[in-house]
């Protein structure tokens, strides 16, 4: 048992001297680069398939239903 106790001390030691960084020098490093990739990778899958699915609606058939006075000119509620 005695180990254990030597081995988290030491680890409390080595977390202590991690949280005396100079702010001024710390970087985002290669985690930071990594999240912001993946996000970038997101955003542009995304807007892929948003212009695809835009390419798809046809905005002229709202403006012939409405000229024409029609029935289907009306909101159907149900």
């Amino acid at each position: 048992m005695p180990d254990m106790t030597a081995s988290a001390s030491q680890a409390m030691t080595h977390l202590v001297t991690l949280a005396e960084l100079d702010e001024a020098k710390v970087t985002p490093g290669v985690l930071g680069f990594i999240v912001f990739a993946v996000m970038a990778l997101a955003v542009w899958g995304l807007m892929k398939s948003m212009n695809r699915h835009m390419g798809k609606v046809d905005f002229k058939e709202a403006a012939e239903r409405d000229a024409s006075g029609g029935p289907e000119a009306k909101p159907q509620r149900g």
